[in-house]
């Protein structure tokens, strides 16, 4: 039964809707990407079991590929509107059914980032609480963290947005200065040449160090979810995404540059090894004093809380887009008439965060090893594979229009780029998947099997649809059909979008089906008004 509203609170949750600029979706993506604890807990890994000093380069190569993904991207959240993600971008350029599976592995695959950082949370913030003397069990620190982020996630986007701009500053103030004070000890030296030498960037370990400098930068595609809520979503969406990339390459670039000239990029791997999480801390220490370390650790529990508040967002606008489209039930779609978030999908995540967190705590399984990798493992495999799939989508989308010139950058050359360095990543993470989580249970190494079921049942639906529900199947990913403005690239007498008449063209004859499914598109925030 739809929520009844005034015409005040209809307004009031129509602004809530577009209050997002640039930098409020910057911050939202920058958050998920999760910058001090990639450093803290991926950048050890990457010196131990990678190529040791050349992970600088690994960094680099990746964030290049990344954006060269966005380039394409950036095409498809233009004529999606910025709004449905990876699944609205797999709709545009290849496809209902192929689009279906796609939204059911995001949905998983967020869904699983988010509840592996509940328990990360609860994890580390135990650990710092107890090296400050105070004892607290990790169920209650992953407790209030979740109460938090599901009070957050109920409300406005722009209130997230807010605090989580306030929590980047710090934890990227906190490395700044880690920074600076290695430069300002070691100078030049403390940017070494051999970083960026061919036999240390191409040397062995080399492969899975670019696998730990892609799974780094998960979070940041997220953009195309907020095109919604954003102020102009056809000019923030794609800048936020340059932007994050851009940042995140480049600081994940610098930062474990100058550790490499702070340790010695003759011994980086040998004390990586030894000491594991615990290297930037020890960095802290020894360049900041015990006020750094203490800063340090404190950050990364915000660090945690803000990138598990990020994918909560995330995930809640994933579940909304779905059952928008009659791929999850209808309520799920529903939007709160005075804060315009999708207030039940948030708590549908929430609970079911709480659901599993509470499993594994009654069980006695280890936060960390149990929960936190397992979770964490899975949903980077999962978007990474998306990205990938969102690449080949823009490829796709070339092959579906003929007629229309292709820009050999944007169309063609950067996506396909894109495209062979993810599938590259996806390689390398299901062949070092045990590495990545950090278990060799083959429970836990068959979970990536999960992604390939939710994408089998979102095809099998999506086949379903079109053959006993016609008219819902051809509103599958309809954000691009009917919502978004016609690719400016496109021509005039070139192919048209379904939907969209071109120039010239006779006046559409449209099933009523369609004509309430184009009406409602025009209601605020271009959401679709089903009935159950």
């Amino acid at each position: 039964m739809p929520e009844s509203s005034s015409p005040v609170t209809e307004r009031a949750g129509a602004a809530a809707q577009r209050r997002l600029g640039t930098r409020h979706i910057l911050f939202l993506i920058v958050a998920a990407a999760a910058p001090l604890s990639a450093m803290v807990g991926t950048v050890p890994l990457a010196f131990a079991f990678g190529n040791g000093a050349g992970v600088p380069a690994a960094f680099l190569f990746a964030g290049l590929t990344l954006l060269c993904f966005s380039v394409g991207y950036a095409v498809s959240a233009r004529r999606t509107g910025g709004s449905g993600g990876f699944y609205a971008s797999v709709a545009d350029g290849l496809g209902r059914p192929p689009a279906a599976a796609a939204g059911y592995v995001a949905l998983l695959a967020y869904n699983c980032a988010a509840i592996g950082l509940v328990g990360a949370l609860g994890y580390f913030t135990q650990l710092v609480l107890a090296g400050h003397g105070i004892t607290v069990s990790w169920e209650w620190c992953a407790a209030v963290g979740l109460v938090v982020v599901a009070v957050l996630g109920y409300r406005e986007i722009s209130v997230s947005a807010r605090l989580l701009a306030l929590l980047m500053l710090g934890e990227i103030g906190v490395l700044v200065a880690l920074d600076v004070a290695i430069l300002a000890r070691h100078g030049a030296s403390a940017l070494p040449a051999a970083s960026f030498s061919p036999h240390r960037a191409t040397g062995p370990g080399a492969g899975l160090a670019l696998m730990f400098a892609f799974v780094s930068f998960i979070g940041f595609e997220s953009a195309a979810l907020y095109g919604k809520e954003a102020r102009d979503p056809k000019r923030s969406v794609p800048r936020a995404t340059y932007g994050a990339v851009v940042l995140i390459a480049g600081f994940y670039a610098l930062t474990s540059w100058l550790s490499v000239g702070a340790i010695g990029p003759d011994h980086v791997r040998a004390v990586a090894g030894k000491q594991m999480g615990d290297l930037f801390f020890v960095l802290g220490d020894d360049f900041l004093g015990s006020v750094g370390s203490n800063a340090l650790q404190i950050l990364l529990c915000t660090s945690l809380f803000a990138a598990a508040l990020a994918l909560h967002s995330a995930a809640n606008r994933y579940a909304q887009v779905l059952a928008a489209d009659g791929l999850l039930p209808a309520p799920m779609a529903a939007e709160h008439p005075r804060y315009g978030s999708p207030h039940r999908a948030s708590v549908a995540q929430s609970v079911l965060t709480a659901v599993v967190v509470t499993g594994f705590a009654l069980a006695g399984l280890d936060p960390y090893a149990g929960l936190t990798t397992s979770m964490l493992g899975l949903g980077t495999l999962g978007i990474v594979a998306l990205q990938a799939l969102a690449a080949l989508a823009v490829l796709g989308l070339r092959l579906r229009r003929t007629a229309a010139p292709a820009h050999w950058w944007r169309d063609v050359v950067a996506p396909l780029f894109g495209f062979a360095g993810l599938c590259a990543s996806v390689w390398l993470v299901v062949g070092n998947f045990d590495m990545l989580t950090g278990s060799p249970s083959r429970v836990i190494a068959a979970l990536p099997w999960l992604l390939v079921v939710a994408a089998l049942v979102g095809f099998g639906h999506a086949l379903r649809l079109r053959s006993v529900r016609p008219e819902r199947y051809r509103a599958l990913g309809g954000r691009t059909e009917a919502a978004a403005a016609p690719d400016p690239s496109a021509v005039a007498g070139g192919p048209v979008l379904a939907g969209v008449p071109a120039p010239g063209a006779a006046p559409d004859t449209t099933t009523s089906d369609q004509q309430h499914t184009t009406t409602s598109d025009q209601q605020p925030g271009g959401r679709r008004a089903r009935s159950a």
